[in-house]
């Protein structure tokens, strides 16, 4: 596999940023969210959530909806930070692998995510190091511009086109196997990042750096 591997395509959470998703239902119960963490499953989320993952509710339409939903007078602020617990962080390690790989391949990330994470707290995180999130990428696909989320093909099939990646040139690296079965079947080489794994240390496993 390794001489053809020209690409290398990075889910965010759960392989590039840490994250908790009992912290944001906490968060969301303080606010008083009846039944929050209904929202919330193992890889993607319901109801509002989804729908502003997938392009579908405008961050203004999703508060609205969260301020009928939550039982006592909420700010937008309040509900984005409530939100954004959902993200831990990113280590400073995996930021300098990121750029230590792009000196010989392409790097990418495909992620779900959402329009308050992306420009607040994700955007953030990728100025540790003083850089931007640009710097460590040659192009991203988000769920919420691709108005699809994984592991629906339609976000796989976009990102070839926007990204000009050939499937077969290129690896997924994602924590579900569900997604990386359906961006095998467009023909990408994948590799499942496990809980408690890095994803430096799985690429050279297989000889990829």
């Amino acid at each position: 596999m390794t001489p053809t591997i020209k690409n290398i395509l990075f889910d965010l959470g759960g392989v590039i940023m840490d994250i908790e998703k009992d912290r944001c239902v906490a968060a969301f119960d303080r606010l008083g969210l009846e039944n929050a963490r209904s929202y919330f499953g193992e890889y993607s989320q319901q109801g509002p959530f989804m729908l502003l993952e997938q392009g579908l509710m405008s961050p203004a339409e999703f508060h609205q909806t969260m301020r009928n939903a939550i039982s006592r007078p909420v700010t937008d602020a309040q509900i984005d930070d409530a939100f954004c617990q959902f993200l831990i962080g990113i280590p400073e390690k995996r930021l300098a692998d990121l750029r230590q790989l792009r000196r010989n391949r392409r790097i990418f990330m495909l992620s779900n995510t959402n329009p308050i994470m992306w420009d607040s707290t994700i955007k953030q995180e990728f100025t540790r190091e003083g850089l931007t999130r640009e710097d460590y990428f040659d192009g991203m696909v988000t769920s919420f511009e691709a108005l699809a989320m994984k592991p629906d093909e339609k976000i796989f099939s976009y990102a070839i086109q926007k990204l000009g990646i050939n499937p077969g040139e290129t690896i997924f690296l994602d924590d579900s196997q569900l997604n990386l079965d359906a961006a095998a079947r467009l023909g990408f080489n994948t590799l499942l990042v496990s809980p408690g794994c890095e994803f430096i240390d799985l690429l050279d496993s297989i000889d990829i750096r």
